[in-house]
This record gives C-alpha cells, sequence and structure tokens, in this order.
C-alpha cells in the first residue's frame, strides 16, 4: 500500500488525518513555533531549529520571524535567502527556493488544492474504500534572485523563474517566466526587467552609493 506522503508527491489525492502525516506536521509546527518564540540574536539556537525543521537549507539565510510551516520537510531554502515577518509555508507539496531570494513580510505559499464540490471536500472514498476528508497538493518552484513584495501568495503549481519582482499584495497562480515585473490578482506579467532599470538612472536616489560594476 502506498504511504500518503508518497501519494502527495506524486499529486494523488491523500489523507491530511493520515497519522503518519500528523506526526510530521506536528513536529514542523512545534519546530516553527520554536523559532517564533526566539530572539534574533540567539543565532545558533535558531540555525539548529531550521536545521530539523527544513528538507534543506543553504548558507547565510536568515529569516525574521514568526515563521509556520505546515511540514517542513518539503521545503528547500538556497543559499542567502531572507524572509521578513510572517512567513507561511504550508508545504503539503514540495516548495523549493533558490539562491538570493528575498521575501517581505506576510508572504504566503500554499501548495494544498481541495475539491470543488462540497460534497466532495466533506468526504470522498479512499483506496481503502473508507470515507474521508481527502485533497491534493501542488509543488511551487521559486528561483534565484527573486523578491517577493510584501503580502504575496503563491499558489500550488506555480513556478516563479529568475530574476522575478512580484508587487506587493499579489496573488501568483500561475507560472511568471524569468526576469519579468509582475503583479495583481491574479497576478500578471507587466514588463521585462532590463537594464533601464538599474539604480545608476536614479541619482537622487543612488546618493553617494554606486552599483559595482
Amino acid at each position: 500500500m502506498m504511504r500518503e506522503e508518497e501519494r502527495i508527491l506524486r499529486g494523488m489525492l491523500f489523507n491530511p488525518g493520515d497519522p503518519e502525516l500528523k506526526e510530521i506536521k506536528m513536529k514542523a509546527h512545534h519546530l516553527s513555533q520554536r523559532y517564533s518564540q526566539s530572539f534574533e540574536e540567539q543565532t545558533e539556537e535558531r540555525e539548529l531549529i531550521l536545521q530539523q525543521l527544513l528538507g534543506e537549507l543553504g548558507e547565510g539565510g536568515f529569516m525574521q520571524g514568526p515563521i509556520f510551516f505546515h511540514y517542513g520537510v518539503h521545503t528547500r531554502i538556497g543559499h542567502h535567502f531572507f524572509a521578513n515577518y510572517n512567513l507561511t509555508i504550508q508545504d503539503d507539496a514540495q516548495v523549493t527556493i533558490g539562491d538570493y531570494t528575498s521575501f517581505g513580510p506576510n508572504v504566503t505559499i500554499v501548495t494544498p488544492v481541495h475539491p470543488l464540490i462540497a460534497s466532495e471536500r466533506r468526504q470522498m472514498v479512499n483506496q481503502q474504500c473508507e470515507l474521508k476528508a481527502l485533497c491534493y497538493a501542488k509543488p511551487v518552484t521559486i528561483g534565484n534572485d527573486v523578491w517577493l513584495s510584501a503580502n504575496v501568495t503563491v499558489c500550488g503549481g506555480v513556478t516563479i523563474g529568475d530574476g522575478c519582482v512580484i508587487g506587493a499584495g499579489s496573488v501568483v497562480t500561475r507560472d511568471i517566466p524569468p526576469n519579468t515585473l509582475a503583479a495583481g490578482v491574479p497576478c500578471r506579467v507587466i514588463r521585462s526587467i532590463t537594464e533601464a532599470d538599474s539604480m545608476r538612472h536614479y541619482p537622487d536616489i543612488l546618493a553617494d552609493c554606486q552599483v559595482p560594476e
């Protein structure tokens, strides 16, 4: 018999109330709570918590906290990741985040999907001929050098390409191609990001700083 976690990762209907899944989630919830109750200067303790919580974590990252991960082990994060306040990742399916990617406050990633028909949301017949509340999940992939602004929600099944900027308050329901500025509900590509966007062209803002060569 296929394990429920394997069903999740294959994109099949699964039972979120399965005891094995509940054990994984409970561990993630407790570790998320411990991290959220820690102080910024407790860097070693925070690092240890994240190593226990996440499937993979690169070097040089920082999460402001509070944080919430649903499974934790289904999330893989690259190097130099930054997350501001109130990061929520409901990682039933796999969530992959690249290097040098930054999140503003209140970013949410949600991978689970529930049936649209109300009666099917209540109960369906599982592979063991039992009536259970079932759902399924779709993975999320976020590339390198991506910036998600405040209050962005990324839905299951979405890939956001390298170098993208997603405007504040957006709800991302479809793939976003690399090196584009996108925003809205639902999120849509506004334009490409080009050299014309360089801070070199904003001397008043650049002031006495420099763009590296």
